[in-house]
């Protein structure tokens, strides 16, 4: 069901890619873009991750440099039935947030901020990876990663136009669109391909959040994580994600600077109703709150 969504999806940004090249050069435009669409296609499938990692400045790391991180990726990896660990790796970034990528649960990999790891406890760190190993479990990441990719082009190709002044010419060389279908390419490309992300983002991090809780046992730890991202990414800003914004639905919790809200035009369920729904998770698996006081400590990771 996965790859059918992909395929779905990449034909749907395709055939947007498709009409922003028309509208920039008509029915060649469209032709050169479909061609172009079809070849990153194969270049994201099988190189979306390593695209988003490097957009990051994400390095990897192992037992030798983050021992005690990656056997918490090991460890959380085995007990959600992975068939095998995910390559693991950080971020020089202050603020603290997570993103998990990969074409499949074989190839996948998971990425944390240094921020993540100096400002959470080790419980909260365990929950917020476990979040990201059930996206890489229910094999969202192909999509979310190939969606950031693609849709970062279409944004790309938006901007070009701008710079050219867009519009193709009829066979009268009379402007095929004009400057206010120049402006509505610039802004609704981005924004249509903006709407795919959120479609998926909102829908995914609900049920990530609880296979999440179900993989670590700690929902409330992973309430806890999501409280204390979400009040540092308001305060803390992630340049890396603020250059590249067709990456933020990647994130546990939105890493771009404005209002979070739980409607249509935020990349995420708004952190309240996440941690809501939580703790009633929390409820239905009988963790008592006593025991979320103990997970909440700070412990130092060295």
């Amino acid at each position: 069901m996965s790859y059918l969504r992909t395929a779905i999806l990449l034909a749907g940004l395709t055939a947007l890619f498709m009409a922003v090249g028309y509208l920039l050069a008509g029915s060649s435009g469209a032709v050169v873009a479909f061609f172009v669409a079809a070849a990153m296609n194969f270049v994201t499938y099988w190189n979306a991750d390593r695209l988003v990692l490097s957009m990051h400045g994400a390095r990897e790391v192992d037992e030798r440099t983050a021992p005690e991180f990656v056997h918490i990726v090991a460890q959380l990896a085995s007990r959600a039935g992975l068939p095998r660990p995910p390559r693991v790796y950080l971020m020089d970034n202050p603020q603290p947030n997570a993103f998990a990528t990969g074409r499949n649960p074989d190839h996948a990999a998971v990425a944390a901020t240094t921020g993540l790891l100096n400002m959470l406890s080790r419980e909260e760190v365990a929950a917020v990876v476990s979040h990201e190993l059930a996206h890489v479990k229910n094999r969202d990441t192909l999509l979310m990663t190939v969606t950031a990719t693609i849709a970062g082009a279409i944004s790309m190709l938006a901007q070009f136009g701008m710079f050219f002044g867009g519009g193709h010419r009829d066979s009268d060389g009379h402007s095929g669109m004009g400057a206010i279908g120049t402006l509505a390419m610039i802004v609704l490309a981005p924004l249509a391909a903006m709407l795919v992300q959120m479609a998926i983002s909102r829908t995914r991090e609900y049920a990530a959040d609880n296979m999440g809780a179900r993989i670590s046992g700690n929902p409330e730890s992973l309430a806890s994580a999501l409280a204390k991202i979400d009040v540092a990414a308001r305060q803390i800003e992630n340049v890396p994600a603020e250059q590249n914004p067709a990456t933020a639905h990647l994130f546990i919790v939105n890493p771009l600077s404005g209002e979070r809200m739980d409607n249509l035009f935020s990349t995420h369920p708004s952190t309240e109703n996440r941690i809501a729904a939580l703790e009633q998770l929390a409820a239905q698996m009988g963790v008592v709150r006593s025991a979320w006081g103990r997970w909440g400590q700070s412990r130092p990771w060295a």
